[in-house]
């Protein structure tokens, strides 16, 4: 029986759009925990070396009760202790999820979807993401938001309604391409 787990590419084998450590069976790395992981180490160098800088310099203005310097460095440094805390575990959270329990026959979190605008025939794609990578400029969405919401579960054939607090869209769904494409992962059971 294969055990499945997230690790960066490193020692491991490539085959079949697998990756294998010894005998288990390895989900490809999602690219979002690139992002956290590089915001994280930037907010460790800065809280283990910028600060204590900082901290120095305004030690040796003198008096700490009424340094202006020493108070923001302090208070920076809370910031940044609060925000790796929430980076670590958002790392974690995201390095637990399982791929396999993410449908690969419809839509679910990595998936972009191509449709038709039903009212105007228009084409588009939307990519239902991470809360970290929402841009609704590039049509990214959190499958929290409203629109999200409605393209989750879908197949290609499907049309989707979205209610708007000043009108509805409409949309028929031409193309699916889940997280499992998108990541380039076959079903481990199949091949």
């Amino acid at each position: 029986m294969l055990k499945c787990f997230c690790l960066k590419e490193k020692n491991a084998k490539k085959h079949l759009n697998r990756f294998y450590f010894g005998d288990e069976f390895a989900m490809p790395r999602l690219p979002i925990l690139d992002k956290l992981d590089q915001e994280l180490k930037e907010s460790n160098q800065e809280l283990q070396v910028e600060i204590p800088k900082a901290i120095k310099t305004a030690r040796e203005h003198g008096d700490l009760s009424e340094n202006a310097e020493f108070k923001a460095a302090k208070e920076r440094q809370m910031l940044l202790e609060s925000r790796i805390s929430l980076l670590q575990k958002r790392i974690s959270d995201i390095t637990s999820i399982d791929l396999n329990k993410i449908p690969n026959d419809r839509s679910g979190l990595g998936s972009t979807l191509y449709l038709r605008d039903l009212n105007t025939g228009e084409e588009s794609q939307y990519h239902l993401v991470f809360p970290e990578e929402v841009n609704p400029d590039e049509k990214k969405l959190s499958a929290a938001s409203p629109v999200g919401r409605a393209l989750v579960g879908k197949k290609e054939g499907d049309d989707i309604t979205v209610p708007l607090p000043d009108n509805t869209l409409e949309f028929e769904v031409l193309k699916v391409v889940t997280i499992h494409e998108n990541l380039g992962i076959q079903d481990p059971l199949s091949s």
